[in-house]
């Protein structure tokens, strides 16, 4: 169902890796809201979008690995970011396209792996990139997995921004100013109440 019409699969990657340090130094993936931790959600969420599941993290290995997907790790130690997360992952990915989405933002669109799809083939990029109408959203994007020796080069260089090695690729970014909701993260105790009172408004 994933599959576009040039029959790419695709692999979703769940960024989990990060240091939490606004949360307290907590693992996010596994704060609770709304009865569940974080990353269930976005499990459920991107599951039907892609073919494969691959969660990035750096703490809690079992946990995530309960879930039943394979885990990464970044190579180096400690919490190096995001992008770190992405070119572990990236690497171990065997489908031609790789999206990421962050373990915090549960409200992911059911169309967000589609529109991404359709503007990355449409343009011929490399990348493909959320916009909510007001800023990027680097964290969840589509990727050509044929960029792992290229990413994989930048992490080494040191650096650690996700929007600065997407300015080096022919990147489109694509609108969903329809949904900015979607992308509402959970960095703090009362982001993470917020996030609670909106997925039980939008529950099915």
């Amino acid at each position: 169902m994933s599959m576009g019409a040039s029959g790419e699969a695709i692999t979703g990657v769940i960024l989990a890796g990060g240091e939490g340090s606004r949360m307290g130094g907590v693992d996010k993936g596994l704060v609770e809201v709304a009865g569940r931790p974080l990353v269930e959600h976005v499990l459920g969420a991107l599951r039907p979008q892609v073919d494969a599941v691959l969660i990035s993290a750096n703490r809690s290995l079992e946990r995530y690995r309960a879930y039943g997907h394979p885990v990464i790790t970044d190579a180096g130690s400690g919490f190096q970011g995001p992008l770190a997360g992405m070119a572990a992952a990236l690497a171990e990915v065997h489908t031609p396209l790789t999206a990421f989405v962050p373990c915090d933002a549960p409200a992911l669109p059911p169309d967000l792996v589609a529109r991404l799809r359709r503007a990355l083939e449409a343009e011929g990029a490399e990348v493909a990139t959320a916009h909510d109408g007001e800023r990027l959203q680097p964290a969840h994007a589509l990727l050509r997995t044929a960029l792992t020796g290229s990413l994989a080069a930048e992490v080494s260089a040191g650096q650690r921004r996700i929007a600065h090695w997407f300015r080096g690729r022919r990147t489109v970014e694509v609108d969903f100013s329809d949904v900015p909701e979607a992308f509402a993260n959970v960095n703090t105790p009362e982001e993470r109440d917020r996030m609670t009172a909106l997925l039980q408004r939008t529950a099915p």
